[in-house]
């Protein structure tokens, strides 16, 4: 396994399939227990290093760390020394004075984690748990994590992404796993909200909604993200909505056994109508709990034999 976790296309094919597998066996260890810990990662210190707001990100992360018995150090920049200017260089020499051993981090800058785990500002295992519009690796494993357990393997898995791809890095950490993971992936957006570049991804990319929802096996919907758009990219949320929002109208051109996903949160009735998210079909819930598993996976993989490996 990778040292550190910075992007979906760090991981090869065995890479993925290896952290997809483990989180299949941490979900049999622990699903169903009344007490869901582990023994594996007891003595290891976790830091959630969060520049931005979150909530599911911070808390699985959280969640996944103490059910491996890690001591967990939760670090926002509200209320901390980085609201008085300090630098991402000395909370990093900071954390290493503090003996952190893996250090999941969130910033909205791009490029933040892969500057924090190259610096040699610290020897912690890093996480990248979102970074600006570039990468979200961990929520790319539990989306094919979430599609495999319902779709099989993914090989030939006809994948539709839907929405706000330009701002969105979940978009892009599952365009690069999936192609690993050998689905087929489209994405479907307005031209406006379709980066530069997207030609060169490993993907498909389609201007029209209903012609792809004939033959996907998954559709995953994004949200519209207002908060990083500085002009208007489309006419009104109406029209998007008519144009690109997943309604039970849309949900009826799907396979039947097709999956509907989404990474949250949600702007429902924008992106997807509250009908589509509440359906049978929808597994956007089951995304959240199998967030868990996957954290735990990564983290295990990442941390359970660094003592080990630093002794020889």
């Amino acid at each position: 396994m990778i040292r550190h976790l910075l992007s979906a296309g760090d991981l090869s094919l065995d890479d993925a399939t290896l952290v997809l597998d483990t989180a299949d066996e941490m979900a049999r260890l622990t699903e169903g227990r009344a007490v869901k810990k582990l023994p594996t990662l007891r003595g290891r210190t976790v830091v959630n290093l969060f520049f931005e707001d979150s909530t599911r990100t911070r808390t699985s992360f959280e969640l996944a760390a103490k059910r491996l018995s890690a001591d967990v150090v939760n670090f926002s920049a509200k209320g901390s020394s980085l609201s008085k200017g300090e630098s991402l260089k000395d909370t990093a020499l900071t954390l290493e004075a503090m003996g952190a051993d893996g250090v999941v981090v969130r910033h909205s800058a791009s490029g933040a984690p892969y500057r924090l785990a190259t610096s040699g500002w610290i020897n912690a295992c890093v996480v990248n748990a979102g970074d600006g519009t570039h990468e979200h690796p961990t929520q790319a494993l539990l989306d094919a994590f979430t599609m495999r357990r319902h779709l099989g393997e993914l090989a030939g898995k006809r994948i539709v992404i839907v929405g706000d791809v330009l701002h969105s890095r979940v978009a892009r950490s599952n365009v690069l796993l999936l192609a690993t993971l050998g689905a087929d992936v489209t994405l479907v957006a307005p031209p406006t909200l379709l980066p530069n570049g997207v030609d060169a991804w490993p993907c498909a990319t389609s201007y029209d909604l209903d012609g792809a929802l004939a033959g996907a096996d998954a559709v995953m919907m994004l949200r519209v993200q207002s908060e990083r758009m500085n002009a208007a990219f489309f006419p009104s949320a109406r029209e998007y909505s008519r144009r690109y929002g997943l309604d039970t109208r849309r949900q009826r051109l799907m396979p039947p056994e097709a999956l509907v996903l989404h990474p949250g949160p949600m702007n429902r009735g924008m992106e997807i109508t509250a009908e589509v998210a509440d359906s049978a079909r929808s597994v956007i819930v089951e995304q959240v709990t199998n967030g868990v598993y996957v954290r735990m996976a990564v983290l295990y993989l990442m941390l359970a034999g660094t003592n080990s490996e630093e002794a020889a």
